[in-house]
């Protein structure tokens, strides 16, 4: 069995939550990354992705000034360290995740993404995620 914490990436980019969103989106040229977790102390508040700031933000002609965490997707779902691969996958599929932050204790200490999916396992997990991904928002 494969765990998250096997594959997780440990190096989390963190703004907290009254970064502006040209703050996050230079970190996010800066670190060649996609996503930023905003955090408040040790406290997950959200998840902020370029596209997030282009989509939401940008496309509505809003100020760069304004907080990331306006933008920012909260309630985040999280799983721990030490759940297995395949049933991190089903829930990212269920839940159309790209990205499933990683906690150990409550605590944030990585994050995985449909890349760490596909590159760090032998499983098929990544096909199991995507697919669920793919399909149409179900109302």
């Amino acid at each position: 069995m494969t765990t998250l914490g096997e594959i997780m990436t440990r190096e989390l980019t963190t703004v907290g939550s009254q970064a502006t969103l040209k703050e996050v989106a230079t970190l996010m040229r800066e670190q060649d990354i996609g996503n930023v977790l905003v955090m408040e102390g040790d406290t997950l508040r959200g998840i902020i992705t370029d596209r997030d700031i282009v989509v939401r933000a940008v496309a509505n002609g809003h100020d760069y000034g304004t907080p990331a965490n306006d933008y920012a997707t909260g309630g985040v779902f999280t799983m721990d360290a030490g759940t297995d691969v395949r049933e991190a996958a089903q829930a990212m599929a269920e839940r159309q995740l790209r990205r499933l932050p990683v906690t150990e204790g409550g605590k944030v200490v990585g994050i995985v993404s449909l890349g760490d999916l596909a590159i760090r396992t032998d499983t098929n997990a990544d096909q199991q995620a995507l697919e669920g991904i793919s399909q149409p928002d179900r109302e």
